[in-house]
């Protein structure tokens, strides 16, 4: 940096915008024939995912580039359901790719998860809660 504060480097060059590695909350909706709703928490570090809720736990690796980023998660559940209480995943071991944009605090993906012979899309945000050097 410059000493006004600015990047170093040719007029009009951009920084690249990372994804900040931290603890996130996560809110996903699931559509298609398929439906569902679910929040947790995930931590984003260097590339990995690391996450989980009340019944899931998510691991999986993400690259960013430009504001835009993709990845893949492998979901297995950990705790079985309360009796009246359907999930959509089922005992399964479920495999979800995504896409999507970040920016400051917050992600937003778009993503299909393979369900058995289902392919269930679904919208997730992340929003940080604690910086990674904040939680080490």
């Amino acid at each position: 940096m410059n000493v006004a504060g600015e990047p170093d480097g040719p007029a009009g060059a951009e920084r690249e915008q990372r994804v900040t590695d931290g603890l996130y909350t996560l809110g996903i909706e699931m559509t298609g024939i398929k439906r569902g709703h679910a929040t947790g928490v995930v931590v984003l570090h260097d590339g990995r995912i690391m996450g989980g809720d009340s019944f899931f736990s998510y691991t999986g690796s993400y690259s960013y580039h430009k504001g835009k980023w993709r990845g893949e998660m492998i979901v297995h559940q950990h705790t079985d359901a309360p009796p009246g209480l359907n999930l959509v995943f089922q005992l399964r071991e479920v495999t979800c790719g995504f896409t999507g944009t970040y920016s400051d605090g917050f992600a937003d993906i778009d993503g299909t998860a393979l369900v058995g012979s289902y392919s269930i899309p679904f919208h997730a945000r992340l929003t940080l809660k604690s910086p990674y050097a904040d939680i080490i």
